[in-house]
């Protein structure tokens, strides 16, 4: 394998992550978001919407690289108040210092060399920088590749659960939450 590293997002990566999330979704989730919803997505306003994100937050980004190629990228920041509540509604004691990690995705050609643990373990350093303590991820409870990377890195379903609508289609997710202190083994 060459190098393999993880380094902050560039505003000129914003086009390269758009397609990694476009192909992947479109790979990883045709099952569970309907055709009309995958074949809608925009290329062109996912990158914009990943320059801002980039440029201007609240989420900091990083991208995973080997060798030349840019292959996945992750995005985290401080979670909103009612990311953090309990199942109940209540507000988590602790929301001030949660980091939601919204997303980390390695194109699937790339997939088990390390490159998710590494993204994870990046953000999760930046965000204890920042002040966070703990982090949350809202995933579809059908999608067992990311769930069992969110359990190899030790995180657990915390019980709480929402349904989004996905196109028409009620899609589940459940939250998981973790330390930010990511072991590399």
């Amino acid at each position: 394998m060459a190098d393999a590293t993880v380094r902050p997002a560039e505003p000129h990566d914003a086009a390269e992550i758009a397609r990694i999330q476009l192909d992947t979704w479109r790979t990883a989730y045709a099952d569970l978001l309907p055709p009309q919803v995958l074949a809608e997505l925009d290329a062109g306003e996912a990158e914009l919407t990943w320059r801002q994100t980039i440029e201007q937050g609240p989420a900091q980004v990083f991208v995973a690289t080997e060798g030349d190629w840019l292959v996945g990228f992750c995005a985290a920041g401080p979670a909103p108040e009612d990311e953090t509540a309990g199942a109940d509604g209540s507000p988590a004691k602790d929301s001030a210092t949660v980091a939601l990690v919204s997303t980390v995705l390695v194109e699937p050609r790339w997939g088990r060399r390390g490159h998710g643990g590494r993204l994870l373990a990046e953000a999760g350093r930046a965000m204890r920088e920042a002040g966070s303590t703990r982090g949350i991820a809202w995933v579809p409870e059908t999608d067992k590749a990311t769930l069992g990377f969110y359990d190899r890195a030790g995180w657990v379903a915390d019980g709480t659960v929402r349904t989004l609508d996905a196109g028409g289609r009620p899609l589940r997710e459940i939250r998981l939450t973790g330390t930010l202190r990511i072991e590399l083994v």
